[in-house]
């Protein structure tokens, strides 16, 4: 009998990007044949009918060649542009954003979800793994989550887990794994996972079982004891980077944490793109490799296992909800040591959090060059009509302004690097607004917001940014500064109460406010909001050198 391997971990798979179907151009009608020249058509009757096929053959070539060479333009909730079919795979099951709805809903400790959000969130502790215990917590809005103990085995070929020795009664379990739960659209499209209790009689190559059955589910890989899995979908709007911090990462950190790396990663509809994008990330809340649920076909095991994952709302981790206290600063701080180029989980023993933000915490700007600015800019939609105005009147205002365009295959640690080094960024409304996380407390996020734009503005990226320290200014987009006034007209409803258009529902206002409009600045206006931003600067730094010289003091003493 073949013995089973022990903590063996598979490789990943070479992407399957080869198996992308593409739409075939039919060439276009022949003409109808005339009649040869003379009589009898002969040699000529067959030259006649020789040109037009000799027109589509080459036609079809010309047409099977262009594809290639043809760049792909995959339009995002962030309106970035991807140049290279190679990025196809990170679109795959971003369904188009016209689906995205907005919830900002936070979620609370729910007396419903115990004793099962004990277990989850390790609270209730450990026990032997004889005991068995099944369970879900369905009682939040964000998010279904089952937990198993005992002994948890995958079974790809049925996109299942059967869990043996489940308590006396327990019944199967049916999960999507993704923190979309309130958004039907999107969780159809998420992989099912069914959570099968099998008696403790049952399963063993007993008498009347199926023999194959038996084999299928003995173990190929025995994961050690107090080592669980976190199982999860990558899916859904995966492709966006606000979704995949705020729906994936983040809930991703909330749930794994308080593991310390000693947690196995089991992925569902898994990107080969998003390991390589946030590998930094994910190897210092794993220090195992990740397992592709779909397609590694043997049969793991775990003598614990968590199927989903939790959510404490959008860009958020609530200290009060974590069992040991962490915040969306040690989200951030893990943030940083994984695109500063610091030691992985996976090398080295886990670093204890909170950890120490990037180098220049203060800043002396009466000394010091020119504070620096990023300004991030948009291609499709929400573009900044007058950007050359605006970067002057950064300039003027003392700070030395760089323009980002960031595209899909920017790599985040230079969009890191960046920001970590920055004292304040501006940006329109829109996901690229998701990278303040890499900015040091203290500095400045100054979001513009177009017309209809404010409630989502503020509860999406205003609220997060505060509880990281941000000093956190909104420039409101006056009617007349919309170009939706060209276009309806400056009294139009349309322009003048957006309530009406929202009321309508997400889609009918995403088309208006986030698809059609652009936005021109009033320059004397938003020159207010950078006095105060460099105010702020300089304030913070005052600050720093008071802290300084007491550090000094305090050393002389």
């Amino acid at each position: 009998m073949q013995q089973p391997q022990q903590h063996h971990h598979h490789k990943p798979k070479p992407s399957l990007s080869g198996s992308l179907s593409w739409i075939r151009r039919s060439p276009p009608p022949s003409p109808p044949h005339r009649k040869p020249w003379g009589a009898g058509g002969g040699r000529g009757r067959y030259a006649c009918r020789a040109v037009p096929l000799l027109v589509l053959t080459v036609y079809s070539l010309f047409t099977v060649l262009r594809i290639p060479s043809s760049s792909l333009v995959v339009n995002t909730a962030d309106s970035e542009r991807v140049d290279r079919r190679e990025d196809v795979e990170a679109f795959k099951t971003h369904l188009p954003s016209n689906q995205n709805g907005l919830e900002a809903r936070q979620e609370t400790r729910s007396p419903a979800s115990l004793p099962c959000s004990a277990f989850i969130s390790g609270e209730a502790g450990g026990g032997p793994a004889e005991e068995g215990v099944l369970c879900c917590d369905r009682s939040h809005y964000r998010s279904d989550v089952c937990y198993l103990r005992g002994d948890a085995r995958t079974d790809p070929s049925t996109s299942s887990v059967l869990l043996y020795n489940a308590p006396r009664g327990a019944a199967p379990e049916k999960v999507r794994p993704y923190t979309r739960k309130f958004e039907e659209s999107i969780m159809r499209s998420i992989d099912e996972v069914t959570i099968v209790p099998v008696p403790a009689d049952a399963g063993n190559g007993t008498a009347g079982e199926d023999p194959r059955d038996s084999l299928r589910r003995r173990c190929d890989v025995r994961h050690a004891p107090g080592v669980p899995a976190v199982v999860f979908s990558t899916g859904g709007y995966t492709g966006n980077v606000y979704h995949e911090f705020s729906d994936g990462l983040i809930p991703l950190f909330v749930t794994a944490e308080r593991f310390g790396g000693e947690v196995v990663f089991v992925v569902l509809e898994y990107h080969y793109w998003w390991l390589g994008r946030y590998g930094a990330i994910l190897e210092r809340l794993t220090n195992y490799k990740i397992i592709d649920f779909r397609y590694d076909r043997r049969v793991h095991c775990f003598s614990e296992m968590i199927v989903g994952l939790r959510i404490h709302g959008e860009l958020v981790v609530d200290p009060k909800l974590m069992p040991n206290g962490k915040s969306i600063k040690d989200f951030q701080a893990l943030l940083h040591q994984g695109y500063s180029g610091k030691p992985s989980a996976a090398s080295s023993a886990p670093l204890p959090l909170p950890l120490a933000t990037p180098a220049r915490p203060c800043v002396d700007h009466a000394k010091a060059a020119k504070p620096k600015m990023l300004i991030f800019i948009r291609k499709q939609n929400r573009v900044i009509l007058n950007l050359p105005h605006v970067v002057t009147a950064c300039r003027r205002a003392g700070f030395a302004p760089h323009v980002m365009n960031l595209r899909r295959q920017t790599p985040l640690p230079a969009i890191h690097a960046a920001l970590a080094s920055a004292d304040a960024m501006v940006a329109v409304h829109g996901a690229a607004v998701t990278h303040f996380l890499f900015m040091r407390p203290g500095t400045v996020l100054l979001q513009i917001v177009p017309v209809g734009l404010d409630w989502a503005a503020e509860s999406f990226y205003g609220k997060p940014a505060q509880q990281l320290g941000l000093e956190y200014l909104e420039y409101r987009v006056a009617p007349e500064e919309s170009s939706l006034a060209a276009e309806y007209g400056l009294n139009s409803t349309v322009v003048q109460d957006p309530s009406v258009i929202s009321s309508q529902g997400w889609w009918e206002m995403k088309k208006v406010y986030m698809d059609r409009q652009n936005v021109t600045v009033s320059i004397k206006r938003f020159g207010e909001l950078l006095r105060a931003a460099k105010l702020h600067l300089k304030k913070n730094a005052t600050a720093c050198g008071g802290k300084a010289a007491g550090a000094s003091h305090a050393a002389v003493r």
